[in-house]
């Protein structure tokens, strides 16, 4: 038990992280004079998408409970990189490094599964990545009291103790896994993927700030393209590549990965939109906005964490009882498809966007929870943690998609003709603007729950490569 609510708090860091960014966004950027604040949270995203399939390797071959550790300190390092920055510079890298975290969610589940008892596996992962939600309903409140008494530096502070802490609460609780691939490192293929995952993301990020046509925009663009598109040629004539390809474009693998991307892309485009809606200023006449400072938003944060829990615990409940994944993934993606319509169409009244919020919160604890369990029936022990980095890559890389898809409707057809002297600079967009926002948002939720939808009935674990032979360690 001990070692469970270990890795269930270092996976709500994670959670708790994205939020404080959010939240000390405007004193940051203040604070540095500077524009250019989606840097904050881009390069977590970023380094966290590229070192995911390396350190899943890693993992495979050198233990997932040491990887696990090596990722805290890492993080922690970045976070008080970030406490002391003396430059917006120097804060980009540490919050760069502290996207060590990302991997830590596919490494955890991967975890348990090697060193949980068989028949706690199920209720053990699904309660790991959305369990203990309850966790992120004080972090709005905590992280008012600490901007406002302390400054933006106290959030990083605080990520770096809870990381320290948590690093040793897992190496005191939490065995070693005895699985082990035996294979060679591809540093060819982990140069080439990540560099590759790199450029494309960086392009997606910031076209909409440089412009699509732009010459950077499309040097990283196709940069990224010509490096992914190296690493799959790598990879179908390398022995020991660094993520099997046969794996890989295996149905249940495959459509399982593309799933996970809606899952997580859908979650954060709610994250961005509820609040501009609940925070601007009804005065404004927009139609929607009930003046909510960040503390404000809370009572909006605390069903979705709520829920998130309840939806968890659901699965890990069904799946210890035989209940297939499958259908929880795909329900869970409806639900969360019926959030956003739901939202879209009447947003006009707190009570009502309050529930909405915990029935979208529910369904996205259907979808994490159902996500890992689906790729532990399909994946052998030796390669589950190589296999899930790439299932990390796209849980990193669609959030970053979906909002600049989203965004850009938005900014192009949406921007409410206000001067600026009532907005303070800021962009506000029209009551139809959001209407087509959350439509969107559902469409996306419903494609994946069609991708989800044509997962086999029956999963049948995959036979591991002869390459990759399994090592099992004695205790």
């Amino acid at each position: 038990m001990f070692s469970l609510v270990s890795i269930v708090l270092l996976l709500e860091m994670l959670t708790i992280s994205y939020l404080m960014i959010a939240m000390a966004l405007p004193t940051i950027t203040t604070h540095y004079q500077t524009s250019q604040g989606a840097w904050l949270l881009t390069a977590f995203l970023l380094l966290g998408a590229v070192a995911a399939p390396l350190v899943g390797r890693l993992a495979d071959l050198h233990g997932k409970r040491r990887l696990l550790l090596v990722c805290v300190a890492g993080s922690a390092l970045g976070s008080l990189l970030s406490a002391v920055a003396t430059s917006y510079g120097v804060l980009i890298a540490g919050r760069a490094l502290s996207g060590l975290l990302v991997p830590c969610l596919f490494l955890s589940y991967s975890l348990i599964r090697d060193v949980f008892p068989a028949r706690t596996v199920a209720l053990a992962v699904s309660v790991a990545t959305s369990g203990m939600g309850l966790v992120a309903i004080p972090a709005p409140f905590l992280t008012g009291w600490l901007i406002d008494n302390h400054g933006f530096r106290s959030i990083f502070w605080f990520s770096l103790i809870g990381l320290v802490l948590l690093g040793a609460m897992i190496a005191l609780s939490t065995d070693e896994s005895p699985v082990r691939a035996r294979a060679r490192l591809d540093l060819l293929g982990a140069v080439l993927l990540g560099g590759g995952i790199a450029g494309i993301l960086v392009a997606v990020s910031f076209g909409p700030t440089w412009g699509w046509t732009a010459g950077r925009t499309l040097a990283y663009l196709v940069a990224g393209v010509v490096l992914v598109a190296a690493w799959l040629l790598s990879a179908r004539t390398t022995s020991e590549p660094l993520i099997d390809i046969d794996v890989l474009r295996r149905r249940p693998v495959l459509l399982t990965t593309i799933s996970a991307g809606f899952v997580y892309g859908s979650s954060a485009l709610f994250t961005m939109l509820l609040p501009m809606i609940a925070m601007t200023p009804a005065v404004l006449g927009l139609g929607y906005g009930f003046g909510l400072s960040a503390e404000g938003f809370a009572i909006f944060q605390a069903p979705i964490g709520a829920m998130v829990m309840v939806g968890g615990l659901v699965v890990g409940l069904l799946v210890g009882r035989r209940m297939r994944p499958q259908p929880l993934l795909v329900a869970g993606l409806l639900i969360m498809a019926a959030g956003f319509a739901a939202v879209g169409v009447a947003h006009d009244g707190k009570g009502l966007l309050i529930v909405l919020a915990g029935v979208f919160g529910f369904g996205q604890g259907l979808g994490y929870a159902a996500i890992p369990n689906l790729l532990i029936a399909a994946v052998p022990p030796q390669l589950q943690a190589s296999t899930a980095s790439i299932v990390g890559v796209f849980q990193s890389a669609f959030p970053a998609i979906l909002p600049v898809i989203v965004f850009a409707v938005l900014n192009n057809s949406y921007v409410a003709p206000l001067p600026p002297e009532m907005t303070g600079g800021a962009v506000l967009y029209t009551n139809d603007g959001y209407l087509v926002a959350f439509l969107i948002s559902a469409g996306a939720a419903v494609v994946g729950a069609v991708v989800a939808a044509l997962l086999p009935r029956t999963i049948r674990q995959i036979d591991a490569p002869e390459h990759a032979g399994t090592a099992v360690l004695a205790h």
